[in-house]
């Protein structure tokens, strides 16, 4: 008997043009999300976290936290089970669906911060690569601000080759970029008002420029599996169930947090972070041995 969540609505969210769109594409963009209540609460618990830090979420010091907040912050974890975004996701992904992992965005005002082009599920160590991420524009996230561009895979999606640690001042953790040729005339922009958010597939070329605005850019990326997917090295990941039911167990199952920044969360993120840093470690190397 698999492990079950609340039963969700079957209606669909996305027009069947929007998903042709996505398998199309790979990305679709925007969706509203927050009100104006909403979006303050979120950006005060951004506040928050980052007081209990004692550092930017972005800084070097506070590196490890960037990841995973869902199982740290309350308000984190019901935006992961938000039915206004799972009712999009279902109807790319199932009716089954995991939070694999998230990771706060964040570039300061008129800094140089940019993320290469590059394949968010290069290194996740994913079989198969079938991965939705929800990014979450917590502040204004346009042109100016450095908004997500991206290259439709046409219908194709598939693998390409990457370099890791490479890009200086990335705002991914990896520091990955793309290192074989690949068509980037005609990218598309997805600039996102605050409160917004876009999806975009695991394999989906995308990269963002610099933020030249006066505001700091806060965007959250949540990122979520079908159950189905199992992990593809020695390291069974860390997850938590948002919809559905899981049959499967390919995944240590985790809960969110009672409490914010609570000891048991704490140590429930810790763990999960150390399996995820492992399995991506183990990923790393054997993409370098393959792309050799």
């Amino acid at each position: 008997m698999g492990i079950k969540t609340a039963e969700r609505s079957i209606m669909k969210a996305l027009s069947d043009e929007q998903v042709a769109s996505f398998r199309r594409d790979g990305f679709l963009s925007p969706f509203p999300l927050l009100g104006e209540e909403e979006l303050a609460a979120c950006n005060a618990g951004v506040s928050r976290f980052e007081s209990w830090l004692g550092a930017p979420i972005n800084g070097d010091s506070a590196h490890k936290w960037r990841s995973m907040a869902y199982l740290i912050l309350p308000w984190v974890a019901r935006l992961a089970q938000d039915p206004r975004i799972l009712g999009p996701v279902k109807d790319l992904l199932g009716p089954n669906l995991l939070i694999f992992t998230s990771t706060f965005f964040i570039k300061e005002a008129n800094s140089p911060t940019i993320a290469a082009w590059h394949q968010d599920s290069t290194y996740y160590g994913l079989e198969p690569k079938e991965e939705v991420c929800v990014w979450i524009a917590l502040t204004e996230a346009d042109d100016r601000a450095g908004c997500m561009e991206a290259l439709s895979f046409a219908g194709r999606p598939h693998q390409l080759r990457h370099a890791s640690r490479v890009v200086e001042n990335s705002v991914n953790r990896g520091s990955q970029m793309i290192v074989e040729p690949i068509d980037e005339t005609d990218p598309v922009a997805m600039p996102l008002p605050a409160g917004s958010f876009s999806m975009h597939h695991g394999l989906c070329v995308h990269r963002s420029g610099p933020n030249k605005s006066s505001h700091r850019r806060i965007g959250l990326g949540l990122n979520f599996i079908p159950t189905h997917v199992r992990p593809s090295g020695s390291v069974r990941h860390a997850a938590m169930l948002v919809r559905g039911e899981d049959r499967y167990g390919h995944f240590e199952l985790v809960g969110p947090p009672k409490d914010e920044l609570d000891r048991d969360a704490v140590a429930t993120h810790a763990h999960a972070m150390a399996l995820y840093r492992d399995a991506y470690l183990e990923e790393e190397e054997r993409h370098a041995r393959l792309s050799v």
